[in-house]
Order: structure tokens, then sequence, then C-alpha cells
């Protein structure tokens, strides 16, 4: 897989995270719609064009007053983020997937969710932990290094098919622009000194 002409240098050793807003900032959340959740799980589970969502229906969580977050979604399989940071991400982003519009019933919004097409076969299942019979949660991945579609901004493996994995360039785009009303939480690292978060994908 080439490379997206926009791509930066890898000044990072491989690494894969998931990103969420942070728990400690005060901006606002985004609620997706029930409906758009399932159709999304349903779509992330069977492939089908059929399933396949072609918008998104959501809605500000309380909090009068506070700034909207510009990472607004915790969901683990439907990232939104608002229209400036996917142009910053740029090529990466959308050869990860489709963008979505967000309806959040504010006509000045401009939010998109990144629908993750790209699946990868790049998790090393013999010394990852196994899926979580509910949810489908991997509490500890270990990834295989040359297997890693590393040129992508996201992706999701076969094995988690309703997660969303971030590589370390955009992770690392995303956390220099927005600082810590972000929360990106370590997967897994090349780079032995790099402890994974014990819990990635919990609250």
């Amino acid at each position: 897989m080439s490379a997206p002409p926009d791509l930066p240098p890898n000044r990072h050793p491989a690494a894969v995270y998931r990103l969420l807003p942070s728990l400690l900032d005060e901006g606002l959340t985004l609620r997706l719609d029930d409906l758009a959740l399932r159709a999304i799980g349903r779509w992330q589970m069977t492939g089908s064009p059929a399933d396949r969502p072609t918008a998104v229906t959501a809605r500000w969580r309380d909090g009068s007053g506070e700034p909207k977050s510009p990472f607004p979604s915790a969901y683990t399989g439907a990232p939104v983020l608002r229209r400036d940071l996917a142009d910053l991400l740029g090529p990466g982003l959308t050869a990860a997937g489709d963008l979505l519009p967000v309806d959040t019933g504010d006509p000045a919004d401009d939010y998109v969710l990144l629908l993750v097409t790209e699946i990868a076969d790049c998790l090393d299942q013999r010394r990852s932990s196994k899926p979580r019979r509910a949810t489908g949660e991997i509490k500890q991945s270990v990834f295989l290094p040359d297997a890693l579609p590393t040129t992508l901004a996201a992706f999701r493996v076969p094995q988690f098919p309703t997660g969303v994995y971030w590589n370390a360039w955009s992770t690392h785009r995303l956390t220099d622009h927005l600082g810590p009303t972000l929360e990106p939480r370590l997967c897994w690292s090349e780079d032995p000194a790099l402890k994974p978060h014990p819990d990635p994908w919990g609250f």
C-alpha cells in the first residue's frame, strides 16, 4: 500500500491506539441515535452493502454553556470528528473509510463519522487476549508490525470488527492539535518501553 502524499515521515515507533474524548475535559460529547448505532454495528459484523449506513443522527449530551468537543464520540466503532480534523488527517483518513455526515440538530455544526471500511489481518492472535464474549473487545492486543496498515489513519481487525484502532501518526497529529481534549489509550507499541493501557476499551 503506497503512502498518502501528505503522510509525514515515520517519526514514531509503530503503535496502535484507541481514541476517545478526554474524561477530564469538560467539552460536550455526542450521543448517537440508537438506530444509527445498531446500523453501524450490524454493518461492521456483516459487511453487507445492504446494511451500510449513509448518514448518522446524534444529539449533544446535557451541559449547556460548555464548548463542544472536537472529537465527541467515545463509541468504540463510531469515531466522530469535527470536519477540520478530518481535513487535518487528509488522504490517510479517507483511505481508511467513508466520512458520513452527522446531524446534531445544530445547522452550524460540521461533524463527520468515520465509517472504517479497511480491515487488516494484523493481530497476533497467539499473544493477544481472546475477544470478550459480550462485546468482542480485546483487552490486550499484540500486532504484527509487518502487517500493520501504517499508511492508514485507522483500521479494524477481523477478530474485533466493531472496534476502531488508530495508528501512531494520526494519533500524534490529533493530539498535537487537540492537546488534553483527546485521550489516546495505547493498545500496543513495538517499543517495549511504552506500556499499553491496562483496559483500553473500558471506561
